[in-house]
């Protein structure tokens, strides 16, 4: 499933409202902020922060600038 990179400019962290970005490699939407990823049900960001993933700092160094 894609993901519609066109949303990156009007979704953000639940957590801290920052800016989101795209892991092409892990699919996931990553906050740099809060290092949370948030995972893609269906095409469909889940924007919940109990559900996502908190990133470790090796994790974070493979986030996309």
């Amino acid at each position: 499933m894609s993901f519609d990179k066109g949303l990156l400019n009007i979704i953000a962290c639940p957590s801290c409202k920052g800016k989101l970005v795209w892991h092409e490699a892990k699919q996931w939407l990553v906050c740099r902020g809060e290092q949370l990823a948030f995972e893609l049900e269906e095409g469909i960001p889940v924007l919940m922060s109990e559900k996502a993933k908190t990133l470790s700092s090796d994790e974070m160094e493979q986030v996309p600038l």
